[in-house]
C-alpha cells in the first residue's frame, strides 16, 4: 500500500496596489523575505507593473543597475553592492522552452546563488525548482487610467510553507 502523497505546501495573501509607487514598495518589502535561490514568477497582462515591483525588488535588495524591462535581452544580472545576492531578471515572453533556454542564456552566475525573478515564466520555469513565489497581478484591461491592481502571491513548497506573507501588506 502506497503512502498518500505529501499535499503541496503554500502560502498565500492577496494584496490591492493603488499607485506605481506602492507597486515598488511592495517590491522593496518582498526583498526582506528573499534569500539566495529563491525564483519569483511574475504573470499580469502588459502594463501590471511587472517590472516596476521588480525595480522596488531591486531596491530593497540593493543591487548595482537600473532594473528596466529585459524584455529585448532576455534576462539581466544585477549584482549586490553588499553582501546579499545578485537579481537576475528575466523575461520568458519571448521564450519557449523553458529550462533549456534558460540555460542556454549563459547567464554569468550560478542561479543557486541569486534571487531570479521570471516575467511572464508560467508553463516555461516551473521546473526549475519545487519552491517559488507566484505573483499574479490583475489590472483593469481597456481603454482606462485606473492605477488599481489587485496582486496575488502565493508562495509554493516547503520554502514557504511557514512564510507570514501577511507582511507584505504592512
Amino acid at each position: 500500500m502506497e503512502a498518500p502523497a505529501a499535499p503541496h505546501s503554500r502560502a498565500e495573501t492577496e494584496l490591492t496596489v493603488t499607485s506605481p509607487d506602492q507597486m515598488r514598495e511592495l517590491g522593496r518589502r518582498l526583498a526582506k523575505l528573499l534569500r539566495a535561490g529563491d525564483l519569483v514568477m511574475l504573470n499580469g497582462e502588459l502594463g501590471a507593473g511587472k517590472t516596476t515591483l521588480t525595480r522596488g525588488l531591486g531596491e530593497g535588495l540593493g543591487v548595482r543597475g537600473a532594473v528596466t524591462s529585459p524584455t529585448f535581452v532576455i534576462a539581466r544580472v544585477h549584482p549586490s553592492l553588499g553582501e546579499g545576492p545578485p537579481l537576475v531578471h528575466v523575461d520568458a515572453y519571448r521564450l519557449g522552452g523553458g529550462l533549456d533556454e534558460m540555460e542556454d542564456l549563459d547567464l554569468d552566475v550560478s542561479l543557486s546563488d541569486s534571487v531570479i525573478v521570471v516575467e511572464w515564466g508560467e508553463g516555461k520555469v516551473e521546473e526549475l525548482t519545487d519552491d517559488r513565489l507566484d505573483i499574479v497581478i490583475h489590472r483593469a484591461v481597456g481603454d482606462t487610467t485606473d492605477e488599481v491592481r489587485h496582486v496575488t502571491v502565493t508562495g509554493l513548497g516547503e520554502r514557504w510553507a511557514a512564510a507570514d506573507l501577511g507582511v507584505l501588506s504592512a
